[in-house]
């Protein structure tokens, strides 16, 4: 989370200190900060659950150097847990994230950056904040990873990475044990995964009866043919990426219907609204911080900043969340889904000297999502092949956004669009 700071470029140092892992693939690529390989011959699924997220007996690190070597360890699961923890789901580890979930693209200098696998050799950033919990699932150690969302920290690392990524309603998933970024407004705990399949049986481990809601979505909609679904295009996307998202709508046979420009206007106003209580809520809760050694200088900025939000344009943000939601409201009973690209670009590769803040900025300014968290509703990140035009990450993401409570709905239209013909 981050939107235009004072230009100040502070170069993050990229510390390549060795991950708390056990395993060499997972230490060289900084998925995880924990790694605990499933046994030899196990065929169960594999959840990686992110390190925002509590597990009993294990220290909390929130990406951070100073958590890690001054957080007591939980003495409790996160309650996100409970279902995996009563039907004995395999949890092969502690994913890395982005200092305290307050940056965008995926880098961390204490544990170590995620490396994203989609480019190859290409340093391209893995996105965050769920930077860890998606390349966990897009390199095959995991099926399902749990990452959070509060203003795309699930969504823009799985467009980032290629994979599914999935941002639940608002208070749909209980975030007591979740270290807090703003659990008044924004914060959802959400399912990662190669594919839909996978992506059901994580949201099996959050909701109870999912299974059920979802296949009853699919015997309603098996096909696209009946699925309104809103297009909303946002100045200064790539127009590859409208066009491969367009293509694959219409190629699935959805009725597209063209939002007009009065709601382009208002969710412009609904991103510049959740960005200011994103950054004034992690000020609020991650203050204490700012001044610790051990504490990045981006992160330290950037709670900074959320300061002179909260003080400043964050009453008045929160005063326009009801009409926002009135708003989204009003649309869906136009259309079942609104569609619209994840990230306006191509996720870009990091500088040579690491990030800094006006890059981190520039990451924040091209995804198109915490203007959903604002309004609380669901949101699915789904991979979509871009056309073949010398294009070096051959996959954009396209974000399908529901109406409040519309998971099953969501996966289920995700399950179309994935189809092959």
């Amino acid at each position: 989370m981050m939107k235009l700071l004072p230009l100040t470029l502070g170069l993050s140092i990229l510390s390549v200190l060795g991950s708390c892992t056990t395993d060499s693939n997972a230490k060289r690529d900084h998925a995880f900060i924990k790694y605990w390989p499933p046994p030899e011959g196990s065929t169960g699924l594999r959840l990686a659950v992110k390190d925002l997220i509590d597990m009993k007996g294990y220290v909390t690190s929130a990406g951070s150097e100073h958590l890690a070597k001054h957080r007591a360890p939980a003495s409790e699961d996160a309650e996100c847990l409970r279902i995996a923890r009563e039907r004995h789901v395999q949890i092969v580890g502690k994913t890395n994230l982005t200092e305290f979930a307050i940056t965008a693209s995926g880098n961390n200098s204490f544990f170590g950056t995620p490396k994203n696998r989609l480019g190859g050799k290409r340093e391209f950033i893995p996105g965050g904040s769920s930077s860890g919990s998606a390349v966990a699932v897009a390199t095959n150690r995991a099926d399902v990873a749990f990452g959070t969302d509060t203003g795309g920290s699930i969504r823009v690392p799985a467009a980032c990475c290629g994979i599914f990524g999935l941002k639940t309603t608002y208070g749909l998933v209980s975030t007591k044990g979740v270290f807090p970024i703003s659990p008044k407004h924004l914060d959802t705990v959400g399912p990662m995964a190669r594919n839909i399949p996978d992506l059901v049986k994580g949201m099996v481990l959050l909701k109870r009866g999912f299974a059920g809601e979802y296949a009853e979505a699919v015997a309603d909609h098996p096909s696209a043919r009946h699925i309104r679904v809103g297009r909303l295009y946002l100045s200064g996307t790539d127009p590859a990426i409208d066009k491969a998202i367009d293509d694959e709508l219409l190629a699935k046979h959805f009725k597209i219907i063209k939002l007009d420009n009065d709601f382009k206007a208002k969710w412009a106003q609904a991103e510049d609204d959740g960005t200011t209580i994103a950054l004034g809520d992690a000020w609020v809760n991650d203050q204490q911080y700012a001044d610790k050694a051990g504490v990045n200088h981006i992160t330290k900025l950037v709670i900074g900043q959320g300061g002179r939000d909260f003080a400043n344009g964050y009453p008045a943000a929160v005063k326009r969340k009801a009409a926002w939601q009135r708003e989204l409201r009003r649309v869906f009973t136009k259309v079942d889904f609104i569609a619209v690209s994840t990230l306006q670009s191509l996720p870009p590769r990091f500088p040579f000297w690491g990030s800094s803040v006006v890059f981190e900025w520039l990451v924040f300014n091209s995804q198109n999502t915490v203007g959903v968290n604002f309004a609380g509703n669901p949101a699915l990140a789904i991979p979509i092949k871009m056309p073949a035009r010398g294009k070096v990450i051959p996959v954009t993401s396209l974000q399908l956004v529901g109406p409040r409570l519309s998971e099953a709905n969501l996966l289920n239209a995700g399950r179309i669009i994935s189809q092959h013909p």
